[in-house]
């Protein structure tokens, strides 16, 4: 069964550093686009970044931009979010995400067809 598993979320205080994994099971991840979402409580998903086969990355939110990294794995099949100099505001449900048609980033989230279930990232004092 194919799926996408996140973890490496927690609790962490304002200025920190946190790692997130997505690994991919029954499928080789590194020929599609992979990208990582967030939806922060009462609010709709947002896009953060995503990386194409190719290795070109979308940044989809500028609140993130020179904070956060994403990167591949290949011999591990997994793909990263790498968040530093956290804030309150980056609290959120972060889902990684992917789509087997696609080599490319979708201009839009909602485009994405695989999802994985989520891990809450929380940023506080």
């Amino acid at each position: 069964q194919s799926q996408l598993v996140e973890s490496g979320g927690g609790l962490v205080q304002p200025g920190g550093s946190l790692r997130l994994s997505c690994a991919a099971s029954g499928f080789t991840l590194d020929a599609y686009a992979v990208g990582w979402v967030r939806q922060a409580p009462g609010k709709g998903r947002e896009g953060v970044l995503c990386i194409s086969s190719s290795g070109y990355i979308t940044n989809y939110a500028d609140s993130v931009k020179d904070r956060f990294t994403i990167s591949r794995d290949v011999a591990k099949n997994t793909v990263y979010l790498s968040m530093n100099t956290l804030k309150p505001e980056d609290t959120a449900v972060y889902y990684c995400a992917t789509d087997r048609r696609r080599a490319r980033c979708p201009s839009s989230v909602s485009d994405f067809r695989s999802w994985g279930q989520g891990t809450q990232v929380t940023v506080s004092s």
